[in-house]
């Protein structure tokens, strides 16, 4: 999916919002374990219900990976299910990989070619040679680590003057344009997303930590959306996880109902034009 692509489904849907599909298996309903593929089902019956208020999902690969085969089949089937009906919806592989050139060309590839996903997180830390064979690939994305939400983020992130993860933004662009290079900026820092968005005026940012993790989402628009939006707010447990009991699919969609409204609100407040 292209930068134009995805604006249109922001518009169109009135929505910047990422679903992440962090499927715990201790913590999907209980009535769903009995089910061939439990991880699947439920993240199927997520996909339904949110996907006309979603732009994006986000599996996060560590909770496929942690129950072996079974998962990464769970997880192929997602990304299949969500190209077959709903073609239109991007989808980020929440990967965070990072390695010599040979490796992430591996990792690419993976990604990519084989599961079809639309974007991957990366971390810079291995620099240039790391982040470029995940680039080139038509109409795919690379979702660079910039200034992440966690309470670790201050052991390096704000080291030297001016702190790393500006350098990191900074660096970043000479590698790739704003149609393939996206950051990732969490919420928690939403304050610091004004000075992210002027040493990256035209990029997407990936949002975590809205919903469970505290982060304000009318203050992560008004201080990192663009002219194009160029945001992508991300909120997983509290839309997923929203009810445990056999109507948890219905409740997931009406949290995605309720943050797509605040985000159409937002998008009018900010974009006049919409």
């Amino acid at each position: 999916m292209n930068r134009q692509q995805l604006f249109e489904q922001i518009i169109k849907k009135n929505s910047f919002l990422c679903v992440g599909l962090d499927t715990d298996i201790n913590k999907i309903p209980e009535f769903l374990r009995n089910e061939e593929d439990p991880i699947f089902e439920f993240n199927k019956r997520i996909i339904d219900a949110t996907a006309e208020y979603t732009i994006a999902y986000k599996p996060n690969l560590a909770f496929y990976e942690a129950v072996g085969v079974k998962g990464w089949t769970a997880l192929a089937k997602s990304v299949e299910y969500i190209r077959s009906n709903y073609s239109d919806i991007f989808i980020i592989a929440d990967a965070k990989r990072g390695d010599i050139g040979n490796t992430s060309k591996m990792y690419a590839k993976a990604f990519f070619e084989e599961m079809d996903f639309d974007a991957i997180t990366v971390a810079p830390y291995m620099g240039e040679d790391s982040v470029t064979p995940f680039l080139g690939y038509k109409d795919k994305w690379v979702i660079l680590l910039g200034l992440t939400s966690n309470k670790g983020a201050d052991d390096f992130q704000f080291l030297g003057n001016p702190p790393l993860y500006k350098q990191v933004i900074k660096k970043a662009q000479y590698w790739a344009s704003e149609n393939e290079l996206m950051f990732v900026a969490g919420a928690t820092r939403a304050t610091m997303l004004k000075e992210i968005r002027s040493l990256a005026p035209d990029n997407f940012l990936l949002v975590p930590g809205v919903g469970a993790q505290g982060g304000s989402l009318a203050e992560v628009a008004k201080n990192g959306m663009n002219a194009t939006c160029g945001l992508l707010v991300n909120s997983s447990r509290a839309i997923i996880y929203a009810d445990s009991t056999e109507k948890f699919a219905d409740i997931a969609k009406e949290k995605a109902e309720e943050t797509q409204q605040e985000m159409a609100q937002l998008l009018k407040d900010y974009l006049p034009k919409i």
